[in-house]
C-alpha cells in the first residue's frame, strides 16, 4: 500500500505547479476587447507572438493593464497610445508608416524591385553574349562530330 501511496502523492504534488487562470470571473464583454486589442499589441519579450498569445510574465502583465484601462472606460486608441508612449512604436504589431519605420515598410518591395533588374541585366547580358558569339565553321564542325563519334564507339561495343 506505502508503494501506491508515494506515486499518487507525487502525481497529485504536480498538479500544484499548474499556471493559474489570470482571472477568476471574466466580463465577456471586457475580454472580446481585450483580445481585439492584444492581436495588435507585439509581446516585447517573444517579439513574433501577439501579447495575446504569448505566455511570457510580461505579455500577462501587458495584458492585465490592458485589462484595467478598458475596465475604467479608455478607448482602444487611448491604450494604443499609452503602449506606443511607454514602449515605443515597436509594441505595434503593425507599426505606422513614419520616418522611424519607413525602411521597414518599403524594403521589401525595394528588394522585390532589385532582384527583378538584376534577373533581366543578366538575361540581357546572356543574350548579347550569345548573339556576338561567331558562328561556327562548317568545315570544324564536322572534324569535331566525327572526333565525337570516334569517342563514342568504343563506349557502345
Amino acid at each position: 500500500m506505502k508503494r501506491l501511496l508515494a506515486p499518487l502523492l507525487l502525481a497529485a504534488a504536480t498538479l500544484a505547479w499548474g499556471q493559474s487562470t489570470e482571472i477568476a470571473n471574466p466580463d465577456p464583454k471586457v475580454e472580446a476587447r481585450l483580445k481585439a486589442i492584444a492581436h495588435e499589441l507585439r509581446c516585447l519579450v517573444c517579439q513574433n507572438q501577439t501579447i495575446a498569445d504569448s505566455d511570457a510574465p510580461l505579455a500577462v502583465d501587458l495584458r492585465q493593464q490592458t485589462r484595467k484601462m478598458i475596465a475604467e472606460g479608455k478607448s482602444d486608441d487611448e491604450i494604443r497610445a499609452y503602449m506606443v508612449e511607454r514602449y515605443g512604436d515597436f509594441v505595434l504589431y503593425k507599426p505606422p508608416f513614419n520616418a522611424a519605420t519607413a525602411l521597414l515598410w518599403v524594403a521589401p518591395g525595394l528588394l522585390v524591385v532589385g532582384g527583378l533588374a538584376g534577373l533581366a541585366l543578366m538575361l540581357r547580358r546572356r543574350r548579347e553574349a550569345t548573339a556576338a558569339a561567331p558562328a561556327p565553321d562548317p568545315a570544324r564542325r564536322k572534324e569535331i562530330e566525327a572526333l565525337l563519334a570516334a569517342e563514342d564507339e568504343p563506349r557502345k561495343g
